[in-house]
């Protein structure tokens, strides 16, 4: 159980209070039409690993589009990232025993 120990209830429950804080810069995020969405986030999120591969080697390559529409488009880069990246695949498969 997270909370048996009293020690690590103070630093759980002030976690959200401290990502509360956080803000997105104004330049970042941009309502123009043309700026990605979540629909360009879920395919990004899912190109991820290639991506980032790609940006070892060339530095025009970028693994999140700046400016982009925001919440919608973090929110769709997350789950590419964890559900067409196969993040709830790998987790999902339990080992066996041989």
């Amino acid at each position: 159980m997270p909370f048996a120990d009293k020690r690590y209830a103070a630093p759980i429950l002030l976690l959200p209070l401290l990502a509360a804080c956080a803000h997105q810069v104004p330049s970042g995020v941009s309502d123009a039409a043309s700026t990605p969405g979540f629909w360009w986030g879920l395919s990004h999120g899912f190109i991820f690993p290639w991506a980032w591969i790609g940006s070892l080697f060339f530095s025009d390559v970028a693994v999140y589009a700046v400016p982009n529409s925001g919440g919608w488009y973090d929110f769709g880069f997350f789950l590419g990232i964890t559900v067409l990246g196969g993040g709830s695949w790998f987790s999902s498969k339990k080992r066996r025993r041989d």
